[in-house]
């Protein structure tokens, strides 16, 4: 039998009373340990004063949970009165988020989507946040990184490696945290929004909560973006209350991320990564906006295409926007891409351009004056200047509309209307002309709608399928081409025969290169002797000239002086005569007597009486003298007029 010694037997009594009491303790809840990397939530059981009558958390001493969490170490309570929940603290890495779901508080109003959290509470005081009026449901507010002893009875904590809660064992609040941490995982929501500047990409916010948009309304307006006013900077969406008091409202934001890192609650904002709006070089943007004010028409009254406004707001923007990259929400405006350098429009099936403007063009059927149906490959260079890129855009919406629904039917009926004036010979002959008259025409037209032509471009004209006669024409025309270069062909030849022969002379004339220097030299002799012979003959005939010219002077010189004599000798006897004339009583004297010389000669010579038988009255019945009738005679005789030319006198001057 084991026996202890006296004072042994106390002291196991003692301990046994003590170890005991511990037990009882711990297994009556009088005593709760709680270790340092945990806490605990206090559920009171039973209280005199009854359970909570509204709300989730006891507040005032009713029997429920406790606002209030146990840290580390020994707690002593009422045995059998409460029951502690130990739990872990909630911890969240470095890199991530942390979402709230509060049991207790307020009930969300019908259009709030999160619950508000009140000013200057912290996560951990439960009781000020019944007390200063939080909401219960998904809170607007999220956990960055760290530690945190939290009431899980009153918040459940969604982290990206747990969800931390004290479970009431009802089905339908498991499957409640389920939905919710679900719903966090689908949008990403443990890890904060990074947009790296490789990426060139921008950030579209949708936000969930807030009042609604007004009517009419697909965007919502930019607000809170100033950091200076506080009240309002909502730094990008990761302020919920301070975005909301600034005014702004659910749906899709006008407001876009750039590159950077966003701790922004997936619940109250989700996020669209999208490309930047880039504008090559080479083109503007044509900005059409949905959203912002409702501007004045800049466009006028003659334009009634659409509204062409001021930038920022709704319509048409009449400033582009230049090459470069843009963070524009995509969903807010559309950005055109007009091209300003010249692009080529290709009237040929089955080919077209980079732009894709022309993918829909093919080749214009014609119809020419001599009955053929050629087809007609085209191409067209266009160029749109910067400043006509919003009104072209305003009137067609974008460029491929602009080529298929206007300027093809344009340039096709052009094209078919100047083909039937002409046949398919001189179609093919007058295709320059064709294109002049072409780019005059087309120039006129394009300018209506804002467009420049540079060049028109006209392809040969070609059958189309099963057409046979086109090819024929064309094989005429070839042959007869063929002909004519037949022709120029011979005559070429002709020309080189020629030439051939001048060759072969020269290669003769080489061959006696010798003989012919040598007879060079004696026909180079020969001219030098004959020049000789020249230059002496040269001088001969020039003595010779020079003696005949002095001989014609000496002759020339004796006939003036012969005929100066002979002048002197007339004018001596002339004044002889006048001088003898002078002598006789004057010059009818003289006359007289040479009459009556003649007269006497006259008679001598007649053979007729001198005494007419037969007397002659005169003009008033007298008798004529014997004077008269021998001037009458004389005058029959046609001696008066021999004397008076031997005088020298006219006859009114002999008479």
């Amino acid at each position: 039998m084991l026996e202890f010694p006296s004072w042994a037997l106390p002291t196991l009594y003692v301990v046994g009373t003590v170890l005991g009491v511990l037990v009882l303790a711990f297994t009556t809840g009088a005593v709760v340990y709680i270790r340092n990397d945990a806490v605990g939530v206090v559920e009171k059981l039973w209280a005199l004063g009854g359970s909570v009558e509204e709300g989730f958390l006891a507040l005032g001493g009713e029997a429920g949970f406790r606002p209030e969490t146990l840290r580390g170490g020994f707690h002593f309570f009422m045995p059998l009165q409460y029951r502690v929940h130990r739990a872990n603290l909630v911890t969240v890495p470095q890199g991530s988020l942390a979402y709230l779901f509060a049991r207790g508080g307020q009930p969300l109003p019908n259009a709030q989507a999160l619950a508000r959290w009140p000013t200057g509470v912290g996560v951990e005081n439960a009781r000020a946040f019944v007390s200063q009026g939080g909401q219960r449901g998904p809170q607007r507010r999220i956990l960055r990184e760290g530690v945190y002893a939290i009431n899980t009875a009153q918040f459940i904590v969604f982290t990206e490696s747990a969800t931390h809660a004290v479970t009431l064992g009802d089905a339908s609040d498991v499957r409640a945290v389920e939905t919710m941490r679900q719903l966090i995982e689908e949008r990403n929501g443990f890890r904060p929004l990074i947009i790296r500047d490789h990426e060139d990409a921008v950030g579209v916010v949708t936000v969930h909560d807030g009042p609604a948009l007004d009517h009419g309304e697909i965007i919502a307006p930019t607000v809170g973006t100033h950091a200076a006013d506080g009240a309002t900077f909502h730094n990008s969406f990761q302020d919920p209350e301070t975005f909301l008091a600034a005014g702004g409202r659910r749906g899709r934001q006008e407001q876009v991320l750039v590159e950077g890192t966003y701790y922004i609650n997936r619940l109250f904002a989700t996020i669209e990564v999208r490309p930047k709006t880039l504008v090559e070089i080479g083109n503007v943007g044509v900005v059409v906006s949905f959203t912002g004010p409702r501007g004045t028409d800049v466009s006028g009254s003659d334009h009634k295409h659409g509204e062409l406004v001021a930038q920022g707001q709704r319509g048409v923007w009449q400033t582009p926007l230049h090459p470069g990259k843009y963070a524009i929400n995509p969903y807010a405006v559309k950005v055109s891409t007009v091209p300003t350098t010249n692009f080529v429009l290709r009237w040929i099936e089955g080919r077209s351009e980079a732009h894709g403007f022309d993918d829909n063009l093919a080749e214009i059927k014609l119809i020419t004056k001599d009955a053929f149906e050629p087809v007609l490959p085209l191409s067209i260079v266009v160029h749109i200047g910067y400043d006509d890129a919003p009104w072209v855009v305003q009137q067609f919406a974008d460029i491929k509309k602009l080529v298929e629904q206007t300027l093809d039917p344009m340039v096709s009926a052009w094209f078919k209307d100047a083909a039937q004036s002409r046949t398919l010979i001189e179609l093919v002959n007058q295709r320059a002309e064709v294109q002049r008259e072409a780019l005059a025409a087309m120039s006129a037209r394009f300018a209506k709608y804002r467009l420049n032509v540079k060049e028109v471009m006209i392809g040969t004209p070609r059958a189309a399928k099963n057409d046979t006669h086109i090819d024929t024409i064309f094989e005429q025309l070839r042959a007869r081409q063929v002909a004519r270069e037949k022709v120029e062909t011979y005559e070429s030849q002709q020309v080189a025969a020629a030439k051939e022969l001048e060759l072969r002379a020269a290669e003769a004339r080489a061959a006696a290169q010798g003989d012919l220097t040598k007879s060079a030299v004696s026909i180079e002799v020969a001219q030098n002797h004959g020049r000789a012979e020249l230059a002496r003959k040269t001088q001969e005939a020039e003595a010779t000239k020079v003696m005949a010219e002095a001989t014609a002077m000496r002759t020339r010189t004796e006939g003036r002086a012969e005929a100066d004599r002979v002048a002197a000798i007339g004018d001596a006897n002339a004044q002889a005569a006048k001088a003898q004339v002078d002598a006789f009583g004057g010059a009818e004297m003289a006359l007289s007597k040479e009459v009556a010389a003649m007269l006497s000669g006259a008679i001598t010579q007649a053979k007729v009486p001198l005494v007419p038988t037969v007397a002659m009255g005169g003009a008033e019945g007298g008798h004529g003298t014997l004077v008269d009738a021998l001037v009458s005679l004389l005058m029959a005789q046609g001696g008066l007029d021999t004397l008076v030319k031997q005088r020298g006198k006219q006859p009114e001057t002999a008479a």
